[in-house]
C-alpha cells in the first residue's frame, strides 16, 4: 500500500495542499502521543517539550520524508516514526538556536522561543530531551531489519552532528561579522540546514524497498539541491517578508551581520539562484517519473512559499 494512500484515508489524488495538510496533521498527532504527558514528571520539563515541539510549523522534513516514501513504497506506520524523529531534531535545534548564547530571539512561530516562555536551563534541557527521544524513537521502533535500522540511526546522528547540523551552526556563529564566499556559504548550510532535509528524504525512502544504483544517486542529488534551496529561499524571506508574516523577527540575520545569498549576491541574484536550484532538484526527479510528483510539489511549495 503507498504511503500516501494511509496518511488519511486514501489520499493518492489528494491535490497537493489536502495531502500537505493530511500529513501535517498525522504527524502532529503522532507527535503528541509520542511526546511524555504534560503531568508526568518532571512535570515543567514534559511540558515545555511539548510546547516547543506541538502546534506550529509547516512540517517540511516530514512532509519530504513521506514523500520520499512513495518512491520505494514506504509503509506509513514507519513512515511516521521516521518523520517524527527528524522533527524532534529539528525542534531541538530551534529551542537552542534561539537561546542567548545563539541567536538570542524572543519569537518562534509566532510565539515566544522557549527560554521566553519558561527560563534558559529549562531550554536547554528541552533540546537536550528531544534530541534524545528522537534517537530513542529509531532505536525502539521496528522499522526494517538491523542492517536498515543502524543505517537510519547513522544517518540522523550524521546529520544533527558536527559534520551536520551542530558544525554548520558553529561555521555561522563564527562568520558574524564577516565575509564568506559562495563555496563557503554553500558548505555552511549544507551542513547547517541541508543535513538534516537529506536525512528526511534518505529517511523516508529506506521505509520502503532498496533505492539501488541511478535511482538512490538521483534522490542524493534531489536532496542536495532542495536543502540549498530552502536555504536561500529562507535569506530571501528573511529580508523581504514581515515578523507577523514568518513567525520569527525578520531581518535578524542583517542586523546581525550574518553572512546570506542576499548579502553576498544581491536580491535579484539570490532570486535567480534559487530558480536554478529549483530546475536542478526537479531534473533529479526525472527518473522517478510520477511517483516523484510530491516531491516536485514540495519543491514547488519550497521555492514560492512567504514564510
Amino acid at each position: 500500500m503507498s504511503a500516501l494512500s494511509s496518511v488519511s484515508g486514501d489520499t493518492r489524488e489528494l491535490p497537493f495542499p489536502d495531502w500537505m495538510r493530511a500529513v501535517q496533521t498525522r504527524i502532529e498527532a503522532t507527535l503528541s502521543r509520542l511526546l511524555p504527558a504534560a503531568e508526568a514528571i518532571p512535570a515543567r520539563l514534559h511540558q515545555a517539550m511539548r510546547y516547543a515541539s506541538l502546534g506550529g510549523g509547516k512540517r517540511v522534513r516530514p512532509l519530504l520524508a513521506f514523500a520520499a516514501g512513495e518512491l520505494s513504497n514506504g509503509a506509513p506506520e514507519k513512515l511516521e516514526i521516521v518523520s517524527c524523529a527528524v522533527e524532534l531534531i529539528h525542534a531541538y535545534s530551534l529551542v537552542h538556536d534561539d537561546l542567548p548564547c545563539m541567536d538570542d530571539d524572543v519569537l518562534r512561530r509566532g510565539r515566544p522561543t522557549c527560554h521566553v516562555e519558561y527560563d534558559e536551563p529549562t531550554a536547554l534541557l528541552v533540546g537536550d530531551s528531544l534530541q534524545s527521544l528522537a534517537f530513542e524513537l529509531l532505536a525502539r521502533e521496528q522499522l526494517g531489519n538491523p542492517e536498515c535500522q543502524l543505517e537510519m540511526l547513522r544517518l540522523l546522528t550524521h546529520a544533527s552532528g558536527s559534520r551536520g547540523m551542530a558544525g554548520g551552526q558553529a561555521i555561522d556563529l563564527d562568520a558574524v561579522g564577516r565575509s564568506l564566499d559562495q563555496p563557503e556559504l554553500e558548505l555552511m548550510h549544507a551542513l547547517k540546514t541541508g543535513a538534516l532535509i537529506r536525512a528526511a528524504l534518505m529517511l523516508g525512502a529506506l521505509c520502503g524497498e532498496p533505492l539501488a544504483g541511478k535511482a538512490g544517486e538521483a534522490l542524493d542529488r534531489y536532496a542536495k539541491r532542495a536543502g540549498l534551496l530552502f536555504q536561500v529561499v529562507d535569506d530571501i524571506l528573511d529580508c523581504t517578508a514581515s515578523t507577523a508574516t514568518l513567525g520569527k523577527t525578520a531581518g535578524k540575520d542583517a542586523a546581525a551581520e550574518k553572512p546570506t545569498y542576499v548579502s553576498l549576491m544581491g536580491l535579484h541574484n539570490a532570486r535567480e539562484f534559487a530558480a536554478e536550484l529549483r530546475a536542478q532538484a526537479l531534473e533529479s526527479l526525472a527518473i522517478f517519473g510520477e511517483r516523484g510528483r510530491r516531491l516536485i510539489e514540495l519543491t514547488d511549495f519550497i521555492t514560492h512559499r512567504k514564510f
